[in-house]
């Protein structure tokens, strides 16, 4: 788990693993460093590790007990099938997140702002065993890949760095029961702390200061101190830190600020120079020492008051953060009512206001309602008197055409003259509505905005963002989310939907969210489809890069997907080449899950076969398995298993010939490989598609020499689910070839 917190005086931030935080999101995120609209706030961050070792050998099934939520930013800790705890962070990272991802979403912006002059403070928090070490202190000889925080924030900061002008100076600690120790100079091993009264800056005097100019000299100095540093053999962690370690870096930077900058080159005509401003920023990153359980870790002896120690200090620092937590919810308790109020008194002269426009406004309303009610009058009377007219003419033409009445011409003439009258009297109608509509608005202005704001735009107005205003602070003050049903009915979907445009990131992303969510459910999607939501989450596929937004849309168009009405309005609109496009750019496993669901609904259609490996959708699908996810990848083989049903009943019904669209698009070697998956829901499907293959003749030759009738010799005899074992032992017994060979084999089913 990572938190943060920035402020004037610094940028503060812990990583831990189980430290429970209900937090709200941020609310502007530019160049990938979020900025708080609380100050002061601490960041959370979780990051799951793979499973060891060990544990795979012990086969502990973590799935079964920890859900991760990265596009909602959210973890759940299941209790059993029915009960559950979920926690929210300001970033959840998988087993699959590399070193890099971690240190861009949790250090890099601490980094940037130790460079700007602030202090920063980076902190791995968790039980034993849980990789904060390989996640801070990881040196990366072999593998650069694998580099921790502490070497990439150093590789960094000597990349925004003059070495002529600017100075790095490191110290490297640990705090060992109870005390601080220099991992530098092991001599040196009860440092004293030293706070300014004035300032509150907080030194060690006595700690060893080492200047850095080059990355090679700082990973030298951290190796020597990881050797210092004081380990031992748990029951829980076989190299486990019994110390805190604490990396001090100290960094000096000249610069020329732009107004300063500006005013040199003016004070340069009349020879006075200023000097450059000296930044000063304090990077501090701590390893903490695992906390344990006496019980789990068996520890004993000396070992046992390390562990008591370690538990003290981790208590302690558990309170700091709860009385800083206290503290800023008090100041954000007190800006709420210093607001509260600001907004009464601007309410109360808002009303004053109002009730000096309205008499003008009214008055206008008023005589501009009179007119049109006297047009109407004058309109039905209009009207009246073309009737009239209209029975006369029917009368004098029946009598024309008895009698030959030569003054027929006439009366078309007085006819088409009223007719002319009858327009011009509309036209004038629908002028003054107009004339109606426009002092209406501005009388409704005058009343809401009677200084003149917020006239421009009204999507910068209270009343259009209101409902998204109320459920941000429902999160703040309750740790609820708002109800999707709710927002629908406040806001209502096509303002939803017209919000997909919006220029303000975060807005947009909370769109295309409640859009997701309300396509999960199928009362919801047709309605989507009719108000141009489809249409809209297209379009972002095709003209967004951000991968939030791509993949929460991806994710809403695979719900749509499973409707099969909607399902050809996807293919009409070009969905499975903007979903191919998207399947060959992104890298984000969760993407390409979503993808990979959305062209797997798709391949269920009978009808949609031949367009959708034309366009490139049974490509795409099988380019997705270089991410090797195993979500991903059950995707993939839910798709191809849809694909070849759909092929099996067509080829059935005698609507299809010739051999399988998967094995001429290279399907097959895939198939075989995955058919005996460690993964059930990837095998269940892979015995499903290679199934249906083998039921028709045309694809036997192809399966035999790809290796697949041992798959379905094997599935015959041990799938797990009997059904499936049943279609494959009537596969291999109604086909003459398969026969032949196994006899050649001499292999009995």
């Amino acid at each position: 788990m990572a938190a943060a917190r920035a402020n004037r005086n610094g940028a503060n931030l812990r990583t831990s693993a189980s430290f429970k935080s209900k937090l709200p999101p941020s609310n502007v995120r530019r160049s990938g460093v979020a900025v708080d609209s609380v100050s002061g706030r601490v960041r959370v961050a979780v990051r799951l590790r793979p499973q060891n070792t060990e544990e795979l050998v012990a086969d502990a099934d973590f799935a079964d007990c920890v859900d991760l939520q990265p596009e909602l930013k959210r973890l759940k800790l299941r209790k059993n099938n029915w009960d559950s705890d979920t926690y929210e962070f300001d970033e959840v990272l998988t087993e699959f997140a590399s070193q890099k991802r971690v240190y861009e979403v949790v250090a890099k912006p601490v980094v940037e702002s130790v460079l700007e002059g602030y202090n920063g403070t980076v902190m791995a928090y968790g039980q034993t065993g849980t990789g904060k070490t390989y996640t801070v202190g990881r040196l990366g000889d072999e593998d650069t890949s694998a580099r921790g925080i502490m070497v990439r924030a150093m590789e960094d900061i000597l990349a925004n760095i003059s070495p002529e002008t600017d100075s790095i100076s490191v110290s490297f600690l640990q705090l060992y029961m109870e005390s601080i120790q220099d991992l530098l100079n092991p001599a040196n091993d009860n440092i004293s702390i030293v706070e300014d009264q004035k300032t509150g800056d907080v030194s060690l005097p006595g700690a060893t200061v080492c200047e850095i100019r080059d990355q090679q000299s700082f990973i030298q100095l951290l190796r020597l101190g990881e050797a210092h540093r004081i380990a031992a053999n748990t029951k829980l962690n076989t190299e486990s830190s019994r110390s805190h370690a604490l990396l001090m870096v100290h960094v000096k930077k000249s610069v020329v600020d732009r107004d300063e900058f500006c005013l040199e080159a003016q004070n340069r005509s009349i020879g006075t120079l200023r000097p450059p401003i000296l930044r000063k920023g304090k990077l501090i990153v701590v390893d903490l020492a695992g906390s344990e359980r006496i019980h789990k870790s068996g520890s004993e002896g000396h070992m046992l008051e390390e562990a008591k120690s370690i538990n003290l200090s981790l208590s302690s620092l558990g309170k700091c953060i709860n009385e800083e937590k206290t503290k800023c919810q008090m100041d954000y308790m007190e800006s709420i009512k210093k607001l509260e109020e600001k907004w009464t008194i601007n309410q109360q002269k808002h009303a004053i206001n109002a009730e000096i426009n309205n008499g003008a406004g009214d008055e206008k309303v008023a005589e501009l309602k009179r007119l049109l009610q006297d047009e109407v009058c004058l309109r039905k009377a209009a009207e009246d008197e073309i009737q009239k007219i209209k029975n006369q003419l029917y009368r004098f033409s029946k009598m024309e055409l008895a009698g030959r009445n030569s003054d027929g011409f006439s009366i078309h003439q007085v006819l088409e003259e009223e007719s002319c009258q009858k327009k011009k009297l509309e036209e004038e109608v629908r002028v003054l509505r107009s004339q109606l509509a426009q002092i209406s608005i501005e009388a409704h202005q005058v009343r809401s905005y009677p200084d003149g704001s917020n006239s421009a735009n009204p999507l910068l107005g209270l009343d259009s963002l209101e409902p998204l205003n109320q459920m941000r602070s429902r999160d703040c003050d309750n740790g609820e989310r708002a109800s999707i049903t709710n927002l629908h009915e406040q806001v209502g979907l096509q303002k939803i939907l017209s919000l997909l445009q919006s220029e303000d990131a975060n807005v947009q992303i909370h769109a295309v969210k409640v859009v997701a969510n309300l396509a999960a459910e199928e009362g919801n999607q047709e309605k989507i489809v009719e108000a141009g939501g489809l249409t809209s989450l297209l379009m972002l596929l095709r003209t967004y890069d951000d991968e939030t937004i791509r993949r929460i849309a991806a994710g809403a168009i695979a719900n749509l997907a499973m409707n099969e009405a909607n399902q050809e309005l996807i293919m009409a609109q070009g969905g499975i080449c903007l979903l191919a496009m998207t399947a060959t750019d992104a890298e984000d496993p969760q993407t390409l899950r979503m993808v990979a669901g959305a062209i797997a609904n798709l391949c269920g259609n009978d009808k949609l076969q031949m367009r959708l490996r034309s366009e490139g959708g049974i490509k795409a699908l099988l380019g997705m398995v270089r991410c090797r996810h195993p979500d991903v990848l059950s995707q993939v083989a839910r798709g191809i298993a849809n694909f070849a049903k759909c092929e099996s009943r067509a080829s059935s019904q005698g609507s299809r010939h010739g051999r399988s669209l998967l094995i001429d698009d290279g399907a097959l070697p895939w198939i075989v490989q995955n058919a005996n998956s460690e993964a059930s829901l990837i095998r269940r499907h892979v015995e499903l598609a290679l199934c249906h293959l083998a039921q028709h003749e045309v694809n036997v030759k192809d399966m035999i020499s790809g290796g697949a009738l041992w798959e379905l010799v094997r599935i015959s005899r041990d799938c797990s689910r009997e059904d499936i074992r049943a279609l494959a032992r009537r596969t291999l017994t109604s086909s003459s070839t398969f026969q032949s060979e196994l006899r050649r084999l001499r292999i009995e089913v």
